[in-house]
């Protein structure tokens, strides 16, 4: 147990677990982490099932480490959170209950929960801060998921207020970065996009068709900045609210749209479908309880679509997970 245990800081020598380290986050944190003496461990899905309770708190006994990321997840974007409700609700929520309450029985003194920024309402004033959760109705096409979500962060909080326990919850924007998930059917709108121009420049396309209008605006993280941004957290936020990670910067997704085309190399014309969902019309985070730690990004986004779409290209056909 871990009633009211005080915590060290990310360095040499500290253990640290990392649910999901295979995963395009949990694969950074492993990565910064690693680069700072910190010893990672993990599991892939194939050793640890995360909603096994029993198996995972075996696994964190054995581990015994002092800090643990939980960025295991059940993603995908649009059109999967929107076919598939019952598996985002449903295995979010057993992996999150499973990690987080073995975790507090092995005396893990510290967690961070990794959540999302789709956790706020569809119509949240903008940029969004943390006090906007729970003050409005959420976007519906990830409703499920971000309800599993928001579960994880009361979670958090319980253990907090019931056992004084330091586990906090972080709510990055959208991320992206290599290693990120290319398959159509289920990855987010910038991975998707580089797949599309990729493949329609291959194939001497003159025009890709987007879904939506192209208008509502997005905010995009480099895995590497959010990374550095949660081992900064880890060593320095200690509140029941959660904190949003973000660059506090936006873009309309016509504007993404041309910025890889230009990357990737199309030169054909870009179409949209407006009858197609546009999902939240914007979505910026408040990023001033971060930038009150002293963190700062440090990727900008057409480098880091470079960086990506050159990973791809390497990893072609394979799995990005």
């Amino acid at each position: 147990m871990v009633d009211g245990a005080s915590f060290q800081p990310i360095r040499p020598g500290a253990r640290l677990y990392v649910a999901g380290y295979r995963g395009l986050v949990g694969g950074a944190i492993a990565r910064q982490a690693r680069a700072r003496g910190v010893d990672v461990t993990g599991h892939t899905h194939a050793e640890l099932d995360l909603t096994d309770r029993t198996a995972t708190l075996r696994a964190l006994r054995q581990a015994r480490p002092s800090h643990l990321v939980l960025a295991a997840a059940r993603v995908g974007g649009i059109m999967a959170n929107a076919s598939q409700p019952v598996e985002f609700l449903e295995e979010n929520l057993r992996i999150q209950l499973s990690v987080i309450s073995a975790a507090y029985e092995a005396g893990v003194p510290r967690l961070l929960f990794l959540g999302s920024s789709c956790i706020y309402p569809k119509l949240a004033a903008q940029p969004i801060s943390e006090d906007a959760l729970l003050t409005g109705p959420l976007e519906p096409t990830n409703e499920a998921y971000a309800i599993a979500k928001i579960a994880g962060v009361k979670q958090i909080q319980a253990y907090r207020r019931q056992f004084r326990a330091r586990y906090i919850s972080a709510m990055p924007t959208n991320v992206y970065g290599p290693g990120d998930n290319f398959d159509l059917a289920s990855s987010h709108v910038l991975p998707a996009l580089i797949r599309r121009f990729h493949e329609a420049k291959i194939a001497g396309a003159d025009e890709v068709t987007l879904w939506g209008t192209g208008t509502p605006l997005r905010e995009f993280i480099h895995a590497d900045d959010l990374a550095d941004a949660c081992l900064t957290i880890l060593d320095s936020y200690d509140r029941d609210e959660p904190i949003n990670v973000g660059t506090g910067v936006d873009l309309p997704i016509r504007e993404l749209a041309a910025t890889v085309a230009e990357v990737v190399g199309f030169p054909g014309r870009i179409a949209f479908d407006p009858s197609k969902p546009d999902g939240t019309p914007r979505k910026v985070l408040d990023v001033g309880r971060l930038r009150a730690l002293g963190w700062i990004p440090t990727i900008p986004l057409a480098d880091g679509i470079r960086s990506t779409y050159a990973w791809w290209l390497q990893h072609a056909g394979a799995p990005a997970y």
